[in-house]
């Protein structure tokens, strides 16, 4: 159920572990509805709106999986070695369809058709060629080295489910399969804005107590290497209450998400939570117990799941990956969970308060007798820092009920892409 906002003062309702506050977020996302049919070409790293089933068998004939030589295992009667001529050559492409005779053995190469009647391809390294005639000593078994029509999909059978990712192996399948275009999702509409008078964009001179706007590119960046996503950049707004009203009344309307930061909290210059309740969002998370993320708020802005992440760049940064990237998954239809999380072992001692979760940025240069990362902590983990995360290698999770942290503590690490 969604959480009312009762006060522009402040925060109600309880404070949300990570992943309630994370299953929340998806809980309220909607994957969306509309799609478009692209040719292959055009189609990697969508999503894919339905099922997609092979338009051809694959491999679509029975055909060679070695360099070698098609023969009868009738043939081969008796004990070794055996000698048959050679009575014709099939090449890959090939499109004459040609019996093989009786008592004899077809050159034949990867990819190639198996003639009808043989039923088995000895490889040629295991094969001596004298002239038109070939010896071999091993025997052979049924099937060897013999790729079957539709042994890898068949015919009408699923190729790919509804809600996958198109990478390019998945291409290639369906490609493979005969199918030359697909039904994907549209890409999720995605606006982001920034809040604060105290934000003025990199190239621009700084005013006395501006900073520059880390988090408008950050953002931009990361949605920039999500195909499914495409991104309206509304800048920066002032601390204005109805200006900022205006903006996400505006963008809830034209996007399917809508992504602030700052201008979360329980400031008196926080207009955030004022806009919203204003426009009668509902929000259905408020306060999490993550470090850095505080404070981070999640709902529905009219038809527009809204993100308000914190204003800190740290912060921000954990709060999208850890919560707002789901939930933008969902709303692109995605079905599939990654699991990009590793096994490590912490090479720091770290003396910590309890009760929230913590992501703090970490590298490594050495693993453990069992090739686990030894973690090395980067920074003091406060929420403005940029310098650590943008040395990190990864980022690794420290439980809320630990107090202190000891080099050999089993972690774990979500290693960061390039």
């Amino acid at each position: 159920m969604a959480e009312p906002l009762t006060c522009s003062a402040g925060k109600s309702g309880p404070t949300l572990s990570v992943d309630a506050a994370r299953l929340r977020a998806v809980a309220v996302a909607a994957p969306v509805a509309q799609t478009e049919v692209l040719p292959l070409d055009m189609a990697c790293g969508r999503v894919l709106a339905a099922p997609v089933a092979a338009a051809s068998a694959l491999p679509p004939f029975d055909n060679s999986a070695m360099d070698g030589y098609a023969l009868r295992l009738s043939d081969l009667a008796g004990a070794g070695p055996w000698e048959l001529p050679v009575s014709q050559r099939i090449a890959a492409g090939d499109r004459s369809a040609r019996s093989l005779a009786p008592g004899t053995a077809a050159r034949i190469f990867t990819g190639a058709p198996i003639p009808e009647g043989a039923d088995a391809v000895v490889m040629q390294e295991n094969v001596t060629r004298r002239g038109d005639r070939i010896v071999l000593s091993a025997p052979s078994r049924p099937g060897q080295n013999i790729r079957r029509r539709g042994e890898d999909l068949a015919l009408g059978a699923q190729a790919l489910a509804a809600g996958v990712a198109l990478t390019p192996p998945r291409l290639a399948l369906l490609a493979g399969s005969g199918v030359p275009q697909v039904a994907v999702r549209r890409r999720v509409r995605v606006a982001i804005l920034s809040t604060g008078n105290e934000l003025a964009e990199p190239g621009h001179p700084l005013a006395p107590s501006q900073i520059y706007n880390s988090n408008r590119v950050m953002l931009r960046a990361t949605l920039a290497r999500l195909p499914w996503a495409e991104t309206t950049d509304l800048g920066i707004l002032p601390d204005d209450p109805q200006a900022i009203r205006a903006a996400i009344r505006a963008a809830a309307q034209g996007n399917d998400v809508v992504i602030s930061s700052g201008g979360v909290s329980a400031g008196e210059a926080d207009h955030i939570l004022d806009a919203l309740r204003a426009e009668a969002a509902e929000l259905d998370v408020l306060k999490v117990a993550i470090r850095p993320g505080k404070p981070l708020t999640v709902g529905r802005l009219g038809g527009s799941l809204y993100f308000g992440l914190p204003g800190n760049p740290y912060a921000a940064a954990i709060t999208f990956a850890q919560i707002a990237r789901p939930a933008l998954r969902k709303v692109a239809g995605l079905t599939e969970a990654p699991d990009a999380w590793l096994p490590a072992v912490a090479g720091f001692t770290y003396h910590r308060t309890t009760g929230r979760r913590e992501y703090v940025p970490v590298t490594w240069a050495r693993r453990d007798a069992l090739g686990r990362p030894v973690l090395e902590r980067l920074g003091q983990g406060a929420s403005a820092s940029l310098f650590p995360i943008a040395c990190a290698m990864g980022i690794a999770v420290i439980p809320p009920d630990l107090s202190v942290i000891h080099p050999g503590q089993p972690l774990q690490v979500e290693v960061l892409g390039e």
